[in-house]
This record gives C-alpha cells, structure tokens and sequence, in this order.
C-alpha cells in the first residue's frame, strides 16, 4: 500500500460533542518513504490536556472507544491506528515495523497535536512503544498507564503470538470474521457478544468477496526473524528506558496474563522511579479496559485520587 495525500479531516462533526469521534491523519516518515497514521480524536479539538492511547500489535485505535468517551470531557483524547493497521499506511519496507519506527511516528502525531505534554495509555505494543518514547530525554510524556505489558515479555506469549500473526486467513461473513478475533483475544476477559462486535468490527473489512484482518500481514516478518540476541539486547534497551521515565508509571496486569510475569512487575516497581501497579482478576493478556471498573482505575490514575494500586 502506498502513501496517499495527507487529509486534515475526514469529518465534519461538530467540536462541542466530546462524545462523537473526529477521522484525522497525519504523514509520517520511514528511511523507505512517507506513509500516513490514521488516528481517532475525541473531546474539544483545542483543549490542550491531551491523553494518547496506542493499541496492541494487531489491534487498532477503535479499542479505546469507551474510555475516551468516558475521558473526553477533561481530556482531546487521541487513539492513532499504529502504521500497518487499521486505516493507517501500510511500510513500503516490511522491516520497519519495529518500535523505533512506532516511537518516530508518535512523535510525528504528537508535534501535529500541538502541544507541550500528553499523557499515554499502551496497551501491549502500545505499552512498550510508550515505554520507548518515554524513556527518551525530553519526553513529552507525563505520566502513563502500561497495559498488561513490560520489557520482558513471556517466551509463551511470544510463541502464542507467532502462531497466528500474520497467517493468510479469509471468512465467508463479517461475524465469522469478528468470531475469529475475539478467539483470538479470548484472554482479554469474559466479553459479551456485543463487547466483542464493537471492538472487532474496526479490526476486519471486505475485499475480494472475502472479509479479512484490516492489518498488513508483513508485521510478522520481523518478528519471526528476531534472534535470541535480538530479543536480549532490546529487552535491555527498554529496561534503561523504563528506567529513566520521570513521570507516574501505572502498570496493570491481567491476573491471568502469560504475557506479563508477576515478577517482571516487581522489577518494573524496583527500577523504575514513579511506578505503581494494579491486578485486575479474571482477565489476561490484556484487559479490555471496556468495563466501568476498568475504566474507573484509569481515570482515577489520569484524574487524581489516586489508584487501587500498590
């Protein structure tokens, strides 16, 4: 897929309704060419409070519907497709969707929002991609949540992961497609069958007279071709940058997660200089954040108040 001209809009929604979602796009940069990032905006266009959420790796920004309506009123609540899924470009170069690539393209969005701060809630990828930007000197980061996710991740998860990234599946129907995704994400918790329609519909789209995953299936290139060593030097890159993050860090964790240890949370709580952690029982890799409880500790986190967390 090739970049195509850069929209400022593709909606006219007024902007006194933080409750109805803005489609906006920015241009970003790869060494292979320009590609765009498509990205959800909800809440007063100029309200300079800013909250970024950033999805999981085969995920899109339509995952945080729900909190940013709920976040919208105090918040310009901004939920980007990560380059390679969604409505976003797709690379020219396959080997680019790694998280330098993310963190260069976030700090594209950011400058285009024009602001001096923003607060981050990452779930998975979206975690690590925010660890990695807020870890960099001069962040403009604040303060974030880290969704079920940590510098080291789980061999099992990563096997899990692998076994269905990227793999050339089509369906018959939009439901048997949306079916599909949420067996794929069953860990997320008990979702009703609605829960699961709204998040998953976002994820699939017609094509050819078959419906498939709305994500560029070279995102796997990478990551099949990552080496032991690979995985142990960037393991220590996102260690020191977790780290030298500044701002309150809140990390949350699927009790039943096999992407996230319980012991990874405690290192996180030992290096790290600002860092609180909350479970949350009956869910794994990772909580919807879709519940009210879910959302409840998230704006208490971003509100003040404080969070259930230890």
């Amino acid at each position: 897929m090739t970049a195509t001209p850069v929209a400022t809009s593709v909606a006219a929604t007024p902007a006194l309704d933080s409750a109805t979602p803005r489609q906006r796009y920015v241009q970003c940069a790869s060494p292979a060419g320009l590609h765009r990032i498509a990205y959800t905006e909800w809440g007063a266009p100029d309200n300079p409070r800013v909250l970024v959420c950033v999805h999981g790796l085969t995920r899109s920004g339509r995952d945080f519907d729900r909190l940013a309506v709920a976040l919208s009123s105090t918040y310009r609540v901004v939920c980007p497709d990560v380059v390679g899924r969604g409505l976003s470009s797709w690379l020219a170069n396959p080997s680019y969707y790694m998280i330098p690539q993310y963190v260069g393209d976030m700090v594209t969005l950011v400058a285009r929002l024009g602001v001096e701060s923003v607060d981050w809630f990452g779930t998975s990828m979206g975690g690590l991609i925010g660890m990695a930007f807020a870890g960099l000197k001069d962040s403009p980061i604040r303060k974030m949540i880290v969704n079920d996710v940590g510098p080291h991740v789980e061999p099992g998860a990563i096997e899990r992961i692998g076994s269905y990234l990227g793999q050339p599946v089509s369906f018959a129907t939009q439901q048997e497609a949306i079916d599909h995704a949420a067996l794929l994400a069953q860990s997320f918790g008990p979702l009703t069958p609605e829960e699961w329609r709204e998040i998953n519909t976002p994820l699939v789209h017609e094509r050819d007279g078959a419906w498939r995953f709305r994500y560029d299936p070279r995102i796997a290139e990478p990551f099949t071709k990552t080496t032991p060593e690979m995985v142990a030097l960037g393991e220590a890159a996102l260690w020191q940058s977790f780290a030298a993050i500044e701002g309150p860090v809140l990390v949350v964790r699927g009790a039943q997660s096999d992407l996230l240890s319980p012991e990874t949370v405690v290192q996180m709580k030992e290096k790290g200089r600002n860092v609180s952690s909350v479970e949350i029982p009956g869910v794994g890799h990772a909580p919807a954040f879709l519940s009210p409880d879910q959302i409840d500790i998230a704006k208490r986190f971003f509100l003040g108040g404080g969070a259930d967390a230890s």
